[in-house]
């Protein structure tokens, strides 16, 4: 039986994945994944909510995890282990 993650278990693996270093879109997208245009999506949301910082660098966009965002990223995570989801 397959698993559909929920819009919660993407944001915070997006957040989980940038904030153990993985920085660039592609990367993320693969560490986490999912598609293009899906994870696009979850990054601007994620930026909107000042959760995440981009910057150019070069050619291409670096994101970085910013403290709002790792607060978000412990607490969820937390209340998501203290309660059995299925």
């Amino acid at each position: 039986m397959t698993y559909k993650r929920s819009k919660l278990e993407l944001y915070l693996e997006v957040l989980d994945a940038i904030d153990k270093g993985t920085e660039k879109p592609t990367r993320i997208m693969y560490r986490t994944n999912l598609s293009w245009k899906p994870l696009m999506e979850i990054l601007g949301s994620l930026q909107e909510q000042s959760l995440i910082t981009s910057e150019k660098k070069g050619s291409s966009m670096i994101f970085h995890i910013t403290e709002k965002g790792k607060n978000v990223l412990k607490h969820l995570t937390r209340a998501i282990s203290l309660i059995e989801i299925k």
